[in-house]
């Protein structure tokens, strides 16, 4: 269903040095040097009905973009270990005026990798 969604964010992450693509509890993930996670896709999960984007993010932005527009962004819910607190969820299937700005979801994936990756391979992205 959200194959070309997923396309699109592969490319974006796959871009990011040292990214690889991996299964995680059952839904494709991006990971840095296959340890720490930058993105999760989601395509239906758990019945919800939405293809998303699941990633850290930078202190108070996520609360921020859902506060401000929830139509476009949520809060994932926080496991019971405390995972996916303070990451950022986007809706990659809206439509009209909230459709997805994948120029935005580029920034958005560029971030998640800034807050998760090591200074030496931020150091290397900013001199590509």
């Amino acid at each position: 269903m959200g194959a070309s969604e997923l396309d699109r964010l592969r490319r974006t992450a796959l871009a990011l040095p040292e990214v690889s693509e991996r299964l995680s509890h059952g839904a494709p993930c991006f990971f840095v040097r296959g340890t720490q996670p930058i993105c999760y896709f989601h395509d239906h999960h758990r019945g919800d009905d939405r293809i998303s984007l699941w990633c850290p993010a930078p202190a108070g932005v996520a609360e921020s973009l859902v506060n401000a527009e929830p139509e476009r962004f949520f809060a994932p819910l926080t496991s019971v270990a405390g995972a996916f607190s303070g990451w950022l969820g986007v809706y990659l299937d809206a439509t009209g005026e909230d459709a997805v700005d994948w120029v935005e979801v580029g920034a958005i994936v560029e971030d998640a990798y800034r807050t998760v990756a090591p200074k030496s391979l931020i150091a290397r992205l900013d001199r590509e």
